[in-house]
């Protein structure tokens, strides 16, 4: 590109409005919505004027108010050139002024050299200067320069020249030329430089648009000084696009789906590519289509790609899932709007999968299916149900769902479907009875989770007979009526007839013997059965009365069995309702009772108890017997109810004790039943309340006889308890007397060797008198122990020594003082052990035939000694002996 010269000028002679009536600009072909493109210059002699700019196009260019035109939106220039007219407007006056802007596209470039390359125009804007308040105006232009377009990937040379910025002041003055901004001073730095003497603005690399599409730096004058000359300026270098990257698809592989048997024109999928070139000129502008189809059936062209979109639709009729499943095709993508020779293209597959509806009913694969089914099982399976569907397998156009329409009015079969082979199971839920239906023909339909598609011409359902057979099996013979009820009355005698329970067989049709019956359950062993004829006998009396009989009823089990094979057995349960007969005779309660020795209060409420029933029971009569006469003499009865009755003393006063009164109880039966009970009275002295006051009176509490015995054996253990601790105590007092080496005086001294303990110290450290030790009947008596008392050492009697005392606070230096004293005392103080004074041992009595045992004074030695006899002496002393009798060992 040629340099651009911008020059500041003086003018006195002034005009308001554009300097010239047509205005003529090269920009790039490819213009950008907000590129600025050129600056208008405007004259106003009056610095006051406010000025509005307009454009006859304003949907493709607008103006600024400093006059810099830009683009609205982005558009390619046609090779003709293009024209507006840009209006200048006074807000006040409303005075318009107007130029026609024609735009020319600059030439394709083609990396010839500088001297080849467009000259670029200068567009000054002026300014108002004013001095002071002097009434002469002065108007200064000053230094604009219009945006700089540079293709990126320029070869070379570099540093290329772009533009020269010159000031007119350079003439008088030395000026200095710098930029400011990304890519002069500022990260990237180092692309644009300019020459601080001649203004000459270079790039020195290539520019890439995909990483900085446009540069905006700021040109600056100084004199040497540094002092600003002109003011700063704004340069924009925009970053023509190159069609240097291919388009790229989002995804190498797209997946979508489509029914089948969609009708043309259905969308399928859509599929995106971008191209890091300019999306607004023609290297981004891409265009997409369909290279090729797998497979080509049924038609080699089923879709098509809008070309500028990506949308996949189809074209053609005739997808059927069941033909072809999967469709692939090989998307291209072209960018300068498709140009097969200029343009950069990319490839990507796009994969689309035929989805299945439901356009094929389930058939069967069979007009009549059979099965057979033993009699009275439930919960088998009969027969499978095969059917075919060409729809997806598991899915709703593919599930069969079974149904019965005839064959089975009594609900006894149900149709359940495999969900991994998709037959029909059919299934008994009732059990069926041979005897009455030997054969069953079930109609039945089957038909998709899912209703057919539209449009389709098959039937939605197919249907099929079902012949299933049944089985004869040997069945369980049942009792009739089960269970089967029996009134008797009680007390029918063994022997006797009750009734007969039999059987029935439901096999009809099976050649076998008649039914054996047995006794399963009888818990009184009351009755029998005849494995016959099935008659029940009784072998024991009936009773009413008996614990196995729950509310009058009492029930029994019995078995039949055939001979069939598997030999087959039914229980039924005979119930025997016994009716009550007056068999029992009432009885006294309780027992046992208390009362006073006095006439008052001496009422004794008793109560009578029949195990029979109404009208066998109360109400009942109370009697006293006239024998013995003294009953009637000391006692009287008063029935006060039905069931109860008043026992009470006759006379004033009963000696205490207890007496056996006979009450004669009747009851109500036809013919009545009486008995003699024996009450247990119990008469003892009582307090004002009426209780007893003597030791009857515990046993009159209730303290029967096992209470008493428990009391007793209770007490005998406690006493032995005592015993054994008592002979424990003294047998451990004899053990510890025995263990003691206390010797009576008067006992013989056995030639025994003793263990005495503690002798005190070393014999070889004591100045001893050793002649007390050989006659101790010379120590004096006070010295002398009390015969058989102890064997402890014995301290000597002798005045308490003083010992030096310690001050509470003593010096240090008399520490070494107060413990000589101390040890002085000490070996003067007999008392201290070990004691110098005789030491009295066990005394073993006088006049011992055995010499003295002390090594110092022996009477005869060692070597001159037997000591065999120590063998004789027991396991004790095999140790003493094997020292001193192992002879020269």
């Amino acid at each position: 590109q040629a340099p651009i010269k911008a020059t500041c000028e003086e003018d006195m002679s002034c005009k308001t409005g554009f300097p010239e009536d047509v205005h003529s600009a090269v920009v790039s072909r490819s213009v950008h919505g907000g590129q600025p493109l050129l600056n208008v210059r405007f004259r106003s002699c009056d610095g006051n004027k406010k000025i509005h700019f307009g454009s006859s196009e304003p949907e493709d260019f607008r103006v600024a108010e400093d006059g810099v035109v830009y683009a609205e939106r982005s558009f390619q220039l046609s090779a003709e050139p293009t024209e507006f007219v840009v209006s200048a407007q006074d807000k006040e006056t409303q005075q318009e002024w107007q130029m026609r802007v024609k735009l020319t596209p600059e030439p394709a470039f083609t990396g010839a050299s500088e001297k080849d390359q467009r000259k670029i125009e200068d567009i000054i804007f002026p300014w108002q200067h004013y001095k002071h308040s002097s009434p002469l105006k002065r108007q200064k232009r000053d230094w604009v320069i219009p945006p700089i377009n540079l293709p990126e990937n320029s070869k070379g040379p570099f540093p290329q020249e772009l533009v020269r910025i010159r000031s007119d002041r350079d003439k008088s003055l030395s000026l200095r030329y710098s930029v400011t901004g990304p890519g002069a001073d500022q990260p990237p730095t180092g692309i644009f430089i300019i020459n601080p003497i001649s203004g000459q603005l270079s790039v020195t690399k290539p520019l890439d648009r995909e990483q900085i599409a446009s540069f905006h730096l700021r040109a600056h004058a100084v004199d040497v000084n540094g002092n600003q000359v002109e003011n700063p300026i704004d340069i924009v270098i925009n970053v023509i696009d190159m069609n240097d990257n291919r388009p790229e698809f989002l995804h190498q592989v797209w997946n979508g789906t489509v029914p089948e048997g969609s009708k043309p024109g259905t969308y399928v999928m859509t599929v995106t590519a971008i191209d890091a070139d300019d999306p607004n000129a023609q290297n981004g502008m891409l265009r997409y289509r369909i290279l090729s189809q797998a497979p080509s059936s049924p038609s080699p062209n089923m879709f098509t790609i809008n070309n500028e979109t990506g949308d996949i639709i189809t074209v053609a009729a005739g997808l059927d899932r069941e033909k072809v499943q999967q469709y692939t095709l090989i998307i291209q993508a072209t960018d300068m709007e498709g140009n097969p020779t200029y343009g950069l293209s990319n490839t990507a597959t796009a994969v689309i999968a035929v989805t299945d509806v439901n356009d094929n009913p389930p058939e069967f694969t069979a007009m009549t299916f059979y099965g057979e089914v033993p009699e009275n099982r439930v919960d088998v399976i009969v027969a499978n149900l095969t059917v075919t569907d060409k729809d997806q397998p598991h899915t709703p156009a593919w599930n069969a769902m079974y149904r019965m329409t005839g064959g089975d009015p009594t609900g006894r079969f149900t149709i359940l479907t495999d969900p991994n082979s998709n037959d029909g199971l059919v299934t008994v839920v009732k059990p069926i009875d041979f005897e009455t239906n030997r054969l069953f023909v079930l109609t039945v339909a089957a038909e998709n989770q899912v209703p057919l598609a539209k449009g389709i011409q098959h039937p939605p359902q197919s249907t099929a007979t079902v012949s299933i057979t049944v089985i004869d099996v040997n069945e369980s013979p049942y009792f009739f009526p089960n269970p089967k009820l029996v009134r008797q009355e009680e007390g029918l005698l063994a022997g006797s007839m009750l009734t007969t329970f039999t059987a029935q067989d439901p096999d009809r049709y099976m050649q076998q013997t008649s039914l054996r019956y047995s006794k399963v359950s009888d818990p009184a062993n009351w009755l029998k059965i005849d494995p016959v004829n099935g008659q029940i006998t009784t072998t024991a009396v009936l009773d009413r009365e008996s614990i196995y009989v729950q509310n009058n009823m009492y029930n029994a089990t019995f078995l039949a069995s055939d001979n069939g094979i598997p030999p087959m057995s039914g229980t039924g349960t005979l119930q025997i309702y016994l009716l009550d007969i007056n068999d029992n005779a009432p009885q006294v309660h309780p027992k046992e009772a208390t009362t006073c020795e006095t006439l008052q209060p001496n009422a004794i409420n008793i109560t009578a108890v029949d195990p029979d029933i109404d009208p066998n029971a109360g109400p009942f009569a109370f009697e006293l017997p006239d024998t013995p006469a003294s009953i009637k003499r000391n006692w009287t009865i008063v029935r006060i109810s039905g069931d109860h009755a008043q026992l009470s003393l006759r006379i004033r006063f009963l000696e205490a004790g207890i007496y056996d009164v006979p009450i004669v109880i009747t009851d109500s039966g036809n013919p009545h039943a009486s008995s003699t009970s024996l009450l247990k009275v119990k008469v003892c002295q009582c307090d004002l309340n009426g209780d007893c006051t003597d030791v009857d009176r515990i046993v009159g509490a209730g303290l029967g006889t096992g209470a008493i015995i428990a009391i007793l054996l209770c007490i005998i253990i406690l006493l032995i308890l005592v015993l054994m601790f008592v002979v424990w105590m003294k047998r451990r007092d004899k053990e510890r007397q025995a263990k003691q080496l206390l010797i009576d005086p008067e006992d013989d001294v056995r030639d025994n060797i003793l263990k005495y303990d503690e002798e005190g110290g070393g014999e070889e450290d004591q100045d001893y008198d050793l002649s007390q030790l050989q006659q101790p009947d010379t120590v004096e008596p006070d010295a002398i122990k009390p015969v058989g008392i102890r064997r402890l050492d014995e301290r000597p009697i002798h005045a308490e020594p003083q010992y030096p005392v310690r001050s509470a606070a003593p010096h240090p230096g008399d520490i070494g003082d107060f413990i000589n004293e101390g040890l002085k005392a000490a070996d003067n103080d007999p008392t201290a052990p070990p004691y110098d004074s005789l030491l009295v041992f066990d005394y073993e009595g006088s006049g011992s035939t055995a010499g003295s045992l002390s090594s110092l004074n022996s009477s005869s030695s060692g070597g001159e000694q037997d000591y065999d006899y120590l063998n004789d002496w027991g396991p004790r002393f095999k140790k003493l002996a094997d020292m001193y009798g192992g002879g020269d060992d």
